[in-house]
């Protein structure tokens, strides 16, 4: 049983409501400012598992986070889901018309955009993190501006909220991903999702060939993302997860792909959190 976990953010974000709904409301967290941090915090071993968002259902994957993982050598043990409600929040006894400016992570601006267009004397700031914001106006007893972040962060920084759920796509959802040093310790019959990097060569077809192997091997592509290669140019990398009814036939395509595809690399084996 692990002791403590970091977040990218402070008590109130959605990592935190993440720590407190994966592994329960009494799990030590470990309040980080970026992710690079909430690496260093898993690598000193000053916690046991780290929380990092890697994609979200309207602004894409969270790339440099793959890079993350698979530079430190990290591992996936774990997925989770949430439903991301952004909400206006201020503190008490302020209209919206008094608000001057919101403060708040720039992905959260962006997903809120359509509401803060029908209020153009707000000035949009960007933060951090959302529940920053939120405590820093609570600590603070600043007026005239407001945050947008989680219900959690209002109630734990006494914030009013303003106006809910102001997101422009209503099922707004982030996957995130439970980091450990060590691979999983969970048993294989258990596993039916992996995440994998590997490199190609720029040759003709060479994707198309070995997404015909994970195909013929049963896996189901759910994630394919490329990145490139930096000191090598028109080289690129490819952060795939895929998911399987039976873990042999992860087994199989995995010794196929390790013979097709340069630097092959198993990022994680965990349970589908979807399944």
């Amino acid at each position: 049983m692990i002791k403590s976990v970091a977040i990218q953010g402070v008590k109130g974000s959605f990592h935190h409501i993440v720590s407190q709904d994966y592994f329960g409301e009494n799990m030590q967290v470990n309040e980080c400012l970026s992710f690079d941090d909430t690496v260093d915090a898993l690598l000193s071993r000053k916690t046991e598992a780290a929380i990092m968002a890697l994609e979200n259902s309207i602004a894409g994957s969270i790339i440099p986070n793959y890079a993350l993982i698979d530079n430190n050598s990290l591992h996936i043990v774990g997925e989770y889901y949430l439903d991301i409600q952004h909400h206006l929040m201020a503190l008490p006894n302020q209209a919206i018309e008094a608000i001057k400016e919101v403060h708040s992570h720039p992905m959260a601006l962006l997903q809120c955009k359509t509401f803060l267009k029908n209020y153009p004397h707000i000035k949009l700031v960007e933060a951090k993190d959302t529940a920053e914001v939120a405590k820093r106006i609570s600590k603070q007893k600043i007026k005239g501006i407001a945050a947008i972040a989680s219900k959690l962060a209002s109630q734990l920084f006494d914030l009013t909220i303003l106006a809910e759920s102001i997101q422009t796509i209503k099922h707004n959802e982030t996957r995130f991903a439970i980091v450990k040093r060590s691979n999983s310790e969970i048993p294989k019959e258990e596993i039916n999702k992996a995440s994998v990097k590997f490199e190609l060569d720029h040759k003709r077809g060479s994707l198309a060939t070995i997404l015909n192997v994970m195909s013929d091997c049963k896996l189901n592509l759910t994630k394919i993302q490329s990145l490139p290669k930096i000191e090598t140019p028109w080289l690129y990398a490819f952060f795939v997860d895929v998911t399987f009814e039976n873990y042999s036939d992860f087994e199989k395509a995995k010794s196929i792909m390790k013979i097709m595809a340069t630097h092959f690399k198993i990022l994680g084996e965990y349970k589908n959190a979807k399944h």
